[in-house]
């Protein structure tokens, strides 16, 4: 998860037009599961998608998960696993 979670950053950081490792020390000082503008991860979604060939279905939970770095990491990570048992 934790490359997912670098993955999402990096990805974030090039949006923001910042460094990987400036955004995540700014994440961190609001909290361990590095919160973030959910609408920003959403602009993202479509660059995680392709990457790990996985789509995260727009539901609740998905919704939930946008809310912080890690959230939306454990996200990609449970429909990289779905689709891997499919």
């Amino acid at each position: 998860m934790d490359d997912i979670t670098s993955v999402v950053i990096d990805f974030l950081a090039e949006h923001e037009g910042v460094s990987p490792d400036e955004l995540r020390s700014e994440l961190e000082q609001d909290g361990r599961e590095l919160p973030v503008d959910s609408l920003l991860v959403v602009e993202i979604l479509t660059r995680i998608e392709e990457r790990y060939h996985v789509a995260i279905p727009a539901d609740r939970e998905a919704a939930q998960a946008t809310r912080s770095v890690r959230a939306f990491a454990a996200a990609v990570l449970d429909a990289i696993v779905e689709r891997q048992q499919s």
